[in-house]
């Protein structure tokens, strides 16, 4: 499985990266949804896995892109934020789920329930 993460903190990207690297054969890395929009075209990864609030281009806005072009894109927002409004956004853009930064245990239960979908 190829994952992509969107993520601006480089140590919360290392941190996502040995979460799911048992699982992945290619893991790519984007410091924002701008630099997203183009490596997702660049790799077409199965999973992404995307903050919501960075620099340029938040998250909810390159979902929304990402999958305007691409409807098969599976994102998983992965932020801090425990946030109805934001989440039901999300869901509404396209993201295939929602989990939060302070409780990765689950994310690869989450990943492999994205893939199947």
């Amino acid at each position: 499985m190829t994952i992509m993460i969107v993520e601006d903190h480089a140590g919360v990207r290392r941190l996502l990266r040995r979460t799911v690297l048992a699982g992945a054969t290619e893991i790519w890395e984007c410091e924002d949804g701008a630099d997203a929009l183009a490596a997702y075209i660049d790799h077409r990864p199965d999973i992404v896995l995307m903050d919501i609030r960075m620099p340029r281009m938040d998250g909810l806005v390159a979902t929304r892109l990402i999958r305007q072009s691409h409807p098969e894109a599976r994102i998983v927002i992965v932020t801090d934020h425990d946030d109805e409004e934001l989440r039901a956004a999300a869901l509404n853009i396209g993201a295939s789920a929602y989990t939060l930064k302070h409780d990765l245990s689950d994310l690869a239960q989450i990943i492999s329930s994205v893939a199947r979908q």
